[in-house]
């Protein structure tokens, strides 16, 4: 996936309506996240600290969320939109 457009800070709505292809759609996986509240207007509290990271602290959030280590371990990839650990 090439996603280049709405990766800077604010962009968290803009970002995933254009990787879905969808508005819609990308409000209602934002409510089921729990980022957004039910009026798909608001933000909830962990959507407003999604929404103030890059593109790219959010890709190395998730990877070091899911691997268990500190984030300044990992690179992000804009290709992919991806983080991979630094090798050692």
């Amino acid at each position: 996936m090439t996603t280049q457009k709405f990766t800077g800070r604010g962009q968290l709505i803009n970002r995933l309506a254009f990787q879905v292809g969808d508005r819609a759609k990308a409000i209602a996986i934002l409510q089921d996240r729990g980022h957004l509240k039910s009026d798909g207007k608001t933000l909830t509290e962990e959507g407003m600290k999604r929404n103030a990271m890059t593109a790219g602290e959010r890709a190395i959030d998730r990877a070091s969320k899911k691997m268990n280590a500190p984030s300044w371990e990992f690179m992000y990839n804009t290709e992919t939109n991806t983080a991979k650990r630094y090798k050692k």
